[in-house]
C-alpha cells in the first residue's frame, strides 16, 4: 500500500477522560479514582496515570524528569521508575550508572501494587539484566499498552545501553512493545542496515523492522520512525500495511535535547487519554513541534524543550 501524508496544525488537546485507563477494568480505575478524590461522593476527576520506566538525566531536559513534565502538559498524572543515574549536563553525558537490578523491579511492583496505570513509556535501560527484567516484568501486563523509546547512544556519543542489551531489544522488546519509537539512526542500529536517507529507504527499514517483530510473535507492533534529525524532519507511523507520513517543520533552535524522549512520552499520554493511533501520533508531533518552537537558551550546549509551552503561550 502506498504511503499516505497526515496534515499537520490545528489540533486540541482535549481534556482527559477518566476511564480511558487501560491498565484496570473500568469498575476498578472508577473505584480507585473516587477514593483518591476527598469528599467525592459523583463522578471520579483523576487523571489516567502513565509510567515512566527511564534514566535520570539531572539537567531535565531527557529521560524521567522530561518525561514527567511531557505527561503533567499533555494532561495525565507521571510516575516513574528509574533505571539508571546519569553524570550530564545541557553539554552531554559523563558517566552512567545503572539501578540495581531489584531496586528496579521492587519498585515497579511497589508501584503496580498502589495504581492502574493507562499506559507505559520505556526509555533507557543502560544494562542487560536490566532491560530483561523489565521486559519479563511487563510481560505479565499485557494489558497495558507499552511505548518503547529505544534509547542506544546518546546525542552526545554515550552508550546508554550495553552492546549486548540490542539482542534483548530485538528478542525480548519487539515481541512485548506496542509501540516503538526509534529516530533514523537507532532504527539503523536495530534492523542492522545503513542509516536510511531518503523516504523509501525509511519505509523499507521500518518494514525490516516490523518483520523481526513479527517473526518473533507480535505482528501488531506500531512502529513511528521519528525523522527529527533529517532534513525534512517528517515522521513516519508504520501500521499494518500501512506507511502514514506526517510532514514536520524544522525549527531553528539549539534546544533540542530531550526530543525523543518528549515525543514517546507524548505519545504514550495521548493514547492514555483515549486517542487512536493516528490522532495520537499527530499529538504527539505537534506537542514536540510547539516545545522546540517556544524553547529557550540554558546551559552552554544542547538546551532543553520548553515542555509547558501552552501553558506559557497558548
Amino acid at each position: 500500500m502506498g504511503a499516505s501524508y497526515y496534515p499537520s496544525g490545528g489540533y486540541l488537546f482535549p481534556p482527559f477522560n477518566p476511564l480511558s485507563a487501560q491498565g484496570c477494568s473500568n469498575a476498578e480505575a472508577t473505584e480507585r479514582s473516587l477514593a483518591s478524590t476527598p469528599g467525592s461522593n459523583s463522578s471520579p476527576s483523576s487523571p489516567p496515570i502513565v509510567l515512566s520506566i527511564a534514566g535520570y538525566d539531572p539537567s531535565a531536559g531527557a529521560g524521567v524528569l522530561a518525561d514527567l513534565k511531557t505527561f503533567a502538559a499533555v494532561g495525565v498524572y507521571g510516575m516513574a521508575c528509574i533505571t539508571a543515574l546519569t553524570v550530564q549536563s545541557t553539554q552531554g553525558v559523563r558517566r552512567v550508572v545503572g539501578v540495581d537490578t531489584g531496586i528496579v523491579i521492587e519498585t515497579l511492583d511497589c508501584l503496580a501494587e498502589d495504581a492502574c496505570f493507562s499506559s507505559i513509556k520505556v526509555g533507557m535501560l543502560a544494562y542487560v539484566t536490566i532491560a530483561q527484567a523489565v521486559a519479563d516484568w511487563l510481560g505479565q501486563r499485557q494489558e497495558i499498552p507499552v511505548v518503547l523509546d529505544p534509547i542506544i547512544k546518546s546525542s552526545s556519543g554515550k552508550d546508554l545501553l550495553e552492546s549486548d542489551g540490542l539482542d534483548v531489544l530485538r528478542d525480548a522488546w519487539l515481541p512485548r512493545a506496542d509501540w516503538i519509537t526509534p529516530n533514523l539512526a537507532e532504527l539503523a542500529i536495530l534492523t542492522e542496515t545503513a542509516v536510511p536517507t531518503t523516504g523509501p529507504e525509511t519505509e523499507e527499514a521500518a518494514h525490516r523492522l516490523q518483520q523481526m517483530a513479527a517473526q518473533r510473535g507480535n505482528a501488531e507492533l506500531k512502529i513511528v520512525v521519528t525523522g527529527g534529525h533529517a532534513d525534512a524532519p517528517n515522521d513516519l507511523l508504520l501500521m499494518g500495511n500501512e506507511c502514514l507520513w506526517y510532514p514536520g517543520e524544522r525549527i531553528h533552535t539549539t534546544s533540542t535535547h530531550g526530543t525523543g524522549c518528549a515525543f514517546s512520552s507524548a505519545l504514550a499520554a495521548r493514547i492514555a487519554l483515549g486517542d487512536e493511533a493516528m490522532t495520537a501520533v499527530k499529538a504527539a508531533k505537534e506537542y514536540v513541534t510547539g516545545a522546540l518552537r517556544y524553547s529557550y537558551p540554558l546551559g552552554n550546549g544542547k538546551g532543553p524543550l520548553n515542555h509547558f509551552w501552552q501553558s506559557t503561550f497558548v
